[in-house]
């Protein structure tokens, strides 16, 4: 679940916003009713960041690194292997 405040009401309780978000909540921030940014864990960001550099075409695959053992099952997703 996220929280939708304006700009203003960001500004005005900024330190309880980083609270929010560090907690796992993020926070949508509108201007003039529309979303324009958002208020995030920092590791929040870093799996966006992976997601976006993969692109649609990554698949599984590309999301390594995402959990403990993800690493080796993209390596058997690239080369068509299976466990065992």
């Amino acid at each position: 679940m996220s929280r939708t405040l304006s700009v203003a009401q960001a500004k005005a309780t900024f330190a309880a916003c980083v609270r929010w978000a560090e907690d796992g909540e993020p926070i949508i921030i509108s201007r003039h009713g529309k979303p324009v940014a958002a208020l995030v864990q920092a590791a929040d960001v870093e799996s966006l960041t992976r997601l976006r550099a993969a692109g649609p075409e990554g698949g599984l695959a590309s999301l390594s690194g995402g959990w403990k053992g993800s690493d080796e099952l993209a390596r058997l997703v690239r080369r068509g292997g299976r466990p065992g």
